[in-house]
């Protein structure tokens, strides 16, 4: 087949030497020739169509009420120029076409089954790198879900020790269940790279945050708690600032948020308490970012803010982007 393009109901069909064109039906999703239009493409009689469609029916190769329709079609209308009149004709649809091109023996339905085998051929390799390529991406994201899944475990031997830190841990999996979509096979859904809140963030200087800090100790009986070891929490409330050709490297306030908690929680600024001090700046910029509160009442509750530091604290350096996903999905879905 040379040229297939479709026009309105209309199949326009010119061979590969140009020596038929045919313009066929477009319906229920196949195209239709009439016998005589078969015979005419693969240049035999109309006899011949006949007896090849009565064997096709005859050996059960297909159903002669499934591939056979009465189409309308116009015609002209004896002399007068114009004039036109409407009759039914019988169709026979793509699979009685090429169930007879296959037994037609001519050169042009040579020329088809060459055409139809070459489609055939495209189709199964199309179809096999299309299902690979998705295979690929299914298998990326079953890896995602196992990695959360090996930091739970993580976290639940080595820091859960009352039935409340289990039910925790529970609650923010329930949540984020609702968060993942592993294709058709596992009726969940993928994590969020991006947030929903594209708007300027408020700057917090280091020393607002350290007053933060300072205020915690009262509550502490640790003569270590919050002593800073470097300079790295500078560092982290500073990062995620940063900007690369113009555009800010984390484009939503819960992306911002989601590193800020992962940056001061695995940085380890401080001699002790980092994950305290992590979780009480992480709820200090939603607060001063007008994202703390929804509807009076705070976006994220306490179990679930314990959990996610904890599951930031037992990650490992390669689930960086994980934890930021885990942490903007639960923003985003808040």
């Amino acid at each position: 087949m040379k040229n297939d393009f479709q026009k309105g109901e209309i199949v326009i069909y010119t061979s590969e030497d140009g020596t038929v064109s045919l313009d066929t039906k477009l319906e229920n999703e196949t195209i239709w020739l009439t016998q005589k239009q078969m015979a005419e493409l693969f240049g035999v009689k109309t006899p011949a169509i006949s007896k090849h469609l009565k064997n096709i029916f005859n050996e059960g190769e297909l159903k002669e009420e499934v591939v056979i329709s009465f189409l309308e079609t116009t015609t002209k209308h004896g002399a007068i120029k114009g004039k036109t009149q409407k009759s039914t004709t019988q169709f026979y649809n793509l699979d009685a076409i090429i169930s007879v091109g296959y037994r037609v023996n001519s050169s042009r339905a040579t020329q088809f089954r060459i055409w139809a085998t070459d489609v055939l051929k495209k189709y199964l390799t199309q179809g096999y790198a299309l299902n690979s390529k998705m295979l690929k991406a299914q298998q990326a994201k079953i890896i995602n879900l196992q990695q959360t899944i090996n930091l739970l475990s993580r976290s639940i031997q080595n820091q859960i020790e009352t039935v409340d830190d289990a039910q925790n841990i529970a609650k923010i999996l329930d949540n984020f269940a609702k968060g993942l979509d592993l294709l058709d096979n596992f009726d969940h859904k993928t994590l969020d790279d991006k947030g929903c809140t594209q708007k300027p963030a408020v700057k917090i200087s280091e020393k607002e945050y350290l007053d933060i800090i300072d205020k915690m100790k009262s509550e502490f009986a640790s003569d270590v708690f919050a002593n800073p070891k470097d300079g790295s929490f500078a560092s982290s409330i500073n990062q995620i600032y940063q900007t690369f050709g113009g555009k800010d490297c984390y484009s939503t306030l819960e992306e911002k948020a989601a590193m800020l908690l992962y940056l001061i929680t695995k940085n380890h600024s401080f001699s002790d308490g980092n994950k305290r001090i992590a979780a009480s700046c992480f709820l200090y910029f939603l607060d001063k970012n007008n994202m703390l509160y929804r509807d009076i009442l705070p976006i994220i509750d306490s179990g679930t803010l314990f959990a996610l530091t904890l599951l930031i604290a037992e990650s490992k350096p390669e689930e960086m982007d994980v934890m930021k996903q885990i942490v903007v999905s639960v923003l985003n879905k808040s």
